[in-house]
C-alpha cells in the first residue's frame, strides 16, 4: 500500500470510529437520573403489606390512557392530582398487574392557596391509606414534579396520542430502577430518651417528691419512609417539649424558684406502633418511680391548632384529680382567649390496640392526659407523619400556645398559683417563650425522617435530641430496645430512577442502513485506491466452477 492510501485508510476509518461514537453520545444524552422514594414494604404480623417490588424497567406511560391499553409491561406516571383514585382502588382490589406506579408530589404546599393545599392534602391522605394498607405486587415510587417532569409528560402524551402505546416497536420513554431485591431490616431498635428536673425537698423531708411528667414520641410512618418527617405530627410535640424543658430548667436553676415537684421529660419511640417504646420505657422504671409520677401529660400533634385543643383522658371527667388539671388547663385557656375540651374515652385492657400514649401511663394505673389538636383518636397506622405533615402545614404560633398553656398550668400546680392570675412566663421577661428557639428546632424536624426501623440507636437526630435535652435537664440517658416482632420491615427505601429516550426500531434500522452503505462505499474506496479496480470486480465476481475447471 502506498504512502498515501495508508493515509487515506487511516482519516476513513477515524470517521468511521467518530460516527459511531456521534451516534452513542446523542442516544447517552437522552438520559435523566432522578431521586425517587419508594412505597414503604413490611409485614404485619405475617400479612405482606406495601410494595413488595423494588426493580423497574418498563416504558413510561401516563393519563389519558387509550381505551383497553395493557398496563403489565408499562411504568404509569401520574402527578398526584392527576391520578384517579378509583383508578388505583380498581388495580389494588381486583390485583390487575402493573409495571410500575411514579407517583409525582408538589415540591411545596406553601405555593398554593388554601383549596388547593386541603385537595392536595386530601388526595395524599386516600393515597397512602390505600398502599400502605394493601399489598401491593409492583413497584411504586414517589419524586417532585418539575419541569423537566412536565416535558417528559408532555412527550409522553404525545406518543401516545399516535394511537400507538410506547414499545420496542414505537420508542417513547423508559423508566429503569436498578435495584436488588430488598431485605428484611434486622434487628430494628427504638431509643427512649428522659432527662430530669429534680424538686427542692425541704429540711429533714425524706419523703420521694411527686413527680409530673412531659412525654411527646419522636418517630413517624408514611408511605415513603424516606419523606416521612411528621412536622406536626409529632415533630411539633417534641419541639413543644424541648422548650418547655428549657423554660422549667430557668426556673429550677436557682434554688429560691424550684419547685417542690420531679419533673420528668420523656422523648419516646415507637408512637405509630401501639406506643411500644412508651410502655417498655414504663417497664424500665423502679415500682415506686411510677407511683411518684402524679401525673404524665402527652404532647401529640399540637402545630396546626388555632383555637380548639383537646384534653384526652382515660379516667371519667368527673374523677377529682382529672378534674383538678382540666380545670388549672381550663383556666389558663380563658386567659389565652382559647379553648381546651375534654374528652373521655375508656381503655380497653384486652385489646392491644392502643389509640393515645397516654393510654399506656393508664395501663401502669398512672394518671396521664394526651394533648392534642385532634378531636377522635386517628386510625391505625394513620396520621402518624405522612407525607402531607411537611413544614407547610405546622405553625410557630401553635407551637408556641400550646407551651404557654402547658407551662402556665405547670407553673400554678407547683407553686399552688391556682385562681391567681399570674403570668410566670410573661412576655419580654427573662422566662419569655422564645420563638428563636422553637422555629429552628420546627424546620430540622421538617426535614428529618424519622420511621423507627430505619433510625439506628446512633442515628445524628437521637444524638442531637440528647444533647438538647442535656442542655436543660439532668440525669440524661437513652434507653435502646427491640421492636415488638409484629412488625417486620424492608429496606430500599430510596433510588436513582433513570429515564432513557428510546429510539424505534425505524430509527434503528435507518440508522444501521446508512452505516452499512458508508462502510460498504469506504470498503470499495480503499481497495480502488490501493489495489485498482480490476481487483474490486474481482472480488464480486462469481469463481468458476469446479467443472469447468476439470474441462
Amino acid at each position: 500500500m502506498s504512502p498515501s492510501g495508508e493515509v487515506v485508510a487511516s482519516i476513513s476509518s477515524a470517521l468511521a470510529v467518530a460516527l459511531v461514537l456521534l451516534a452513542c453520545v446523542e442516544l447517552g444524552d437522552a438520559a435523566a437520573a432522578v431521586g425517587v422514594y419508594r412505597l414503604i414494604q413490611y409485614d404485619l404480623a405475617g400479612a405482606p403489606l406495601g410494595s413488595r417490588a423494588a426493580a423497574l424497567n418498563h416504558h413510561a406511560a401516563a393519563f389519558p390512557l387509550p381505551p383497553g391499553a395493557d398496563l403489565s409491561r408499562s411504568a404509569l406516571v401520574a402527578p398526584l392530582l392527576d391520578l384517579p383514585l378509583s383508578f388505583l382502588r380498581d388495580y389494588l382490589a381486583e390485583k390487575k398487574h402493573l409495571g410500575g406506579l411514579l407517583i409525582l408530589l408538589p415540591t411545596k404546599l406553601g405555593d398554593k392557596d388554601d383549596m388547593d393545599k386541603g385537595q392536595v392534602k386530601g388526595v395524599l391522605a386516600e393515597i397512602e391509606k390505600l398502599l400502605v394498607h394493601e399489598e401491593v405486587p409492583y413497584p411504586v415510587y414517589f419524586a417532585f414534579h418539575d419541569e423537566d417532569f412536565d416535558n417528559l409528560l408532555a412527550d409522553i402524551r404525545k406518543i401516545a396520542s399516535s394511537g400507538q402505546p410506547a414499545s420496542a416497536t414505537t420508542g417513547g420513554y423508559k423508566l429503569v430502577v436498578s435495584s436488588a431485591e430488598p431485605r428484611k431490616v434486622s434487628s430494628p431498635t427504638i431509643s427512649n430518651i428522659q432527662g430530669w428536673l429534680p424538686g427542692l425537698k425541704g429540711e429533714g423531708d425524706t419523703e420521694q417528691l411527686p413527680t409530673i411528667a412531659i412525654v411527646a414520641n419522636y418517630d413517624t410512618f408514611g408511605a415513603a419512609p424516606a419523606l416521612s418527617v411528621g412536622s406536626d405530627s409529632n415533630g411539633s410535640g417534641v419541639v413543644a417539649l424541648l422548650e418547655i424543658a428549657r423554660l422549667f430548667s430557668r426556673l429550677y436553676s436557682n434554688p429560691r424558684t424550684r419547685g417542690k415537684y420531679n419533673l420528668l421529660f420523656g422523648l419516646t419511640s415507637g408512637g405509630p406502633y401501639n406506643y411500644n417504646g412508651t410502655s417498655k420505657w414504663l417497664r424500665s422504671f423502679d415500682q415506686r418511680v411510677r407511683e411518684s409520677i402524679d401525673y404524665a401529660i402527652c404532647l401529640n400533634s399540637v402545630g396546626s391548632w388555632s383555637n380548639d385543643l383537646w384534653m384526652h383522658v382515660s379516667k371519667p371527667p368527673e374523677n377529682p384529680y382529672i378534674k383538678q388539671i382540666f380545670e388549672e388547663f381550663s383556666d389558663v385557656s380563658k386567659e389565652m382567649g382559647v379553648s381546651v375540651g375534654i374528652k373521655h374515652k375508656k381503655i380497653n385492657v384486652s385489646n392491644p390496640r392502643v389509640a393515645w400514649e397516654h393510654e399506656q401511663f393508664s395501663r401502669f394505673r398512672v394518671t396521664a392526659l394526651t394533648l392534642s389538636e385532634m378531636s377522635s383518636p386517628p386510625e391505625f397506622l394513620e396520621s402518624s407523619g405522612g407525607l402531607h405533615d411537611a413544614r407547610e402545614s405546622t405553625d410557630v404560633d401553635s407551637v408556641i400556645r400550646t407551651v404557654r398553656l402547658v407551662s402556665e398550668s405547670l407553673a400554678r400546680h407547683i407553686y399552688g398559683l391556682k385562681g391567681r392570675n399570674i403570668d410566670v412566663f410573661a412576655e419580654n421577661s427573662s422566662l419569655a417563650i422564645n420563638p428563636h428557639y422553637i422555629q429552628p428546632w420546627l424546620d430540622l424536624v421538617s426535614r428529618t425522617p424519622r420511621v423507627a426501623p430505619f433510625l439506628q440507636k446512633n442515628d445524628p437526630f437521637i444524638a442531637a435530641l440528647k444533647k438538647e435535652l442535656s442542655e436543660h435537664t439532668a440525669d440524661v440517658h437513652v434507653q435502646n430496645d427491640a421492636l415488638d416482632g409484629m412488625f417486620t420491615f424492608y429496606d430500599a427505601t430510596k433510588a436513582t430512577l433513570n429515564v432513557y429516550q428510546v429510539a424505534s426500531v425505524t430509527f434503528d434500522l435507518l440508522f444501521l442502513l446508512v452505516l452499512g452503505s458508508y462502510l460498504i462505499v469506504l470498503f470499495c474506496f480503499l481497495v480502488i485506491t490501493t489495489r485498482g479496480v480490476d481487483d474490486l470486480i474481482n472480488i464480486f465476481r462469481r469463481p468458476p466452477s469446479r467443472k469447468l475447471k476439470g474441462a
